[in-house]
């Protein structure tokens, strides 16, 4: 199980970026080493924003959110002017790319792959 993804945030984008992830699901948590992040979870997974002047964003890295009710997620995020494409179905599930501010990429998929054993 994945416990936490870290991105760099350019601190003028972290309220911008805060409201993206909050429509996904997630909180603001408190940040136990005072360590210069903000944190934000849901379900248990964290994603640390790591406030840098001049943040990395990699062209083609991404981390992938379970939205259940993705169409309405992708919704609310076009509503509050955030970037969306619908991308082609995985394992018959519809999925979308979003960028939060700074440009990271989020993939937003409706169901998890199916278990293997």
């Amino acid at each position: 199980m994945l416990q936490h993804a870290g991105i760099e945030v350019k601190p003028a984008d972290l309220d911008r970026t805060l409201e993206f992830f909050a429509i996904l699901g997630f909180t603001v948590v408190p940040d136990p080493f005072d360590g210069g992040f903000t944190w934000v979870e849901c379900a248990g997974t964290q994603i640390h924003l790591m406030h840098e002047d001049h943040p990395v964003v990699p062209p083609r890295a991404h981390v992938a959110v379970v939205c259940p009710q993705i169409d309405g997620t992708l919704a609310r995020l076009q509503e509050h002017g955030f970037e969306v494409e619908r991308r082609r179905e995985h394992w018959g599930e519809p999925r979308a790319l979003a960028i939060a501010p700074g440009g990271h990429r989020v993939e937003l998929m409706k169901a998890p792959p199916p278990r293997t054993v």
